[in-house]
C-alpha cells in the first residue's frame, strides 16, 4: 500500500507517454502525406493549422480580458498563407499595408462602441497575424523552393528529433531550470541534449535526403542542425511566456496530451523561417 502513490504516478506516465506516441504517430502520418502532395492540397492543409492557431492565440488574450479581433486573426493568417502560396512575396507589402490599417480601423470600431482595451486589443490582434499568418506562411515558402520537398523534410524532423532529445533527455537527467520564471520544466541539460539531437538529426537527414536531391549535403544538415537547434527552442519559450501570462497550461487540448496546435507549431514558427533563409544563404 506504501508504494501505491508511487505506482500509480508512474502508471499515469507511462499512459501519458504513450497518448502523446499515438497522437505524434498520427500527426507524422497526416503531415507526411499532404508533404509529399504538395501544390495546393498541402497550401490547404498548413493554412488549416495556422488559422486554428491563430484561434487558440485569439482565445488564450480572451481568457487574459482581452478582445483582439478573431475575425482579422484568423482572416488575416489565411490571407497571408494563400498569398504566399499563389504569389511568394511580392505584393506583400502591400498586404501588410491592408492588414494593419483593417486592423486598426476594426478595433477604433470596438472603441467607439465603449471596448475599454481597444489600443492593446490592436497590438494583440497585429502581434498574431504577423507571428501566426507572416511567420507561418515560411512553412509554405519553404515547401516551394526548388526541391522544397526536400528540405522541408530535413527542417522540420530536424526540430522535431531537437525536441524530443530535449524531452527525454531533460526528463532522465535534466536538474538545472533553463527558464524557470517562463517554462519551469524546460532544464540546461534538456537544451544542450536538445541541440546535439537537432545537429545528429540533421546530419542524418541530409545524408538520406541527399541521395535523392543533389542539393543537399551534409553541410546542410550540419548548420541547419546547429541553428534550429539553437534557436527553434525560443518558439518554445515565447508561446509558453505568453501562456503563463495568464496561468494556462495549453493553448488548446485539440491534439490530446500534446495541447493545442499552436504548441505543437510554435518551434515550427521559428525554424520554418530560420531554415528558410539559411537555406537560400548556403545554397
Amino acid at each position: 500500500m506504501e508504494n501505491s502513490p508511487i505506482r500509480a504516478a508512474a502508471e499515469s506516465s507511462g499512459v501519458s507517454l504513450r497518448s502523446r506516441l499515438l497522437v505524434a504517430i498520427i500527426l507524422i502520418l497526416v503531415g507526411v502525406t499532404f508533404v509529399l502532395l504538395g501544390g495546393l492540397a498541402y497550401t490547404v492543409f498548413i493554412g488549416l493549422l495556422l488559422a486554428i492557431a491563430a484561434w487558440e492565440y485569439w482565445r488564450l488574450f480572451t481568457h487574459g480580458g482581452y478582445f483582439p479581433s478573431a475575425v482579422m486573426l484568423i482572416g488575416g493568417t489565411l490571407i497571408l498563407a494563400f498569398s504566399r502560396y499563389f504569389w511568394g512575396f511580392e505584393s506583400s507589402d502591400l498586404l501588410l499595408a491592408g492588414l494593419i490599417l483593417s486592423s486598426m480601423a476594426a478595433h477604433i470600431f470596438t472603441c467607439q462602441h465603449g471596448c475599454t482595451t481597444a489600443g492593446m486589443d490592436f497590438t494583440i490582434t497585429l502581434t498574431g497575424i504577423l507571428y501566426i499568418g507572416w511567420m507561418g506562411s515560411y512553412l509554405i515558402s519553404l515547401r516551394f523552393l526548388p526541391d522544397g520537398l526536400w528540405w522541408l523534410m530535413l527542417t522540420i524532423p530536424t526540430i522535431a528529433v531537437g525536441d524530443a532529445g530535449a524531452f527525454f533527455i531533460g526528463r532522465a537527467w535534466g536538474k538545472t531550470p533553463l527558464a524557470p520564471r517562463i517554462s519551469p520544466n524546460k532544464t540546461r541539460e534538456g537544451y544542450f541534449g536538445g541541440l546535439l539531437f537537432s545537429i545528429a538529426g540533421g546530419l542524418l537527414f541530409a545524408f538520406l535526403w541527399g541521395l535523392r536531391s543533389p542539393l543537399i549535403t551534409p553541410m546542410h544538415g550540419l548548420f541547419l542542425g546547429l541553428a534550429l537547434g539553437l534557436l527553434s527552442p525560443l518558439g518554445d519559450l515565447g508561446e509558453s511566456m505568453l501562456k503563463r501570462q495568464f496561468n494556462i497550461k495549453d493553448s488548446g487540448r485539440l491534439l490530446a496530451a500534446h495541447g493545442g496546435v499552436l504548441d505543437r507549431i510554435d518551434s515550427w514558427l521559428w525554424g520554418a523561417a530560420i531554415g528558410y533563409y539559411l537555406i537560400l544563404w548556403l545554397w
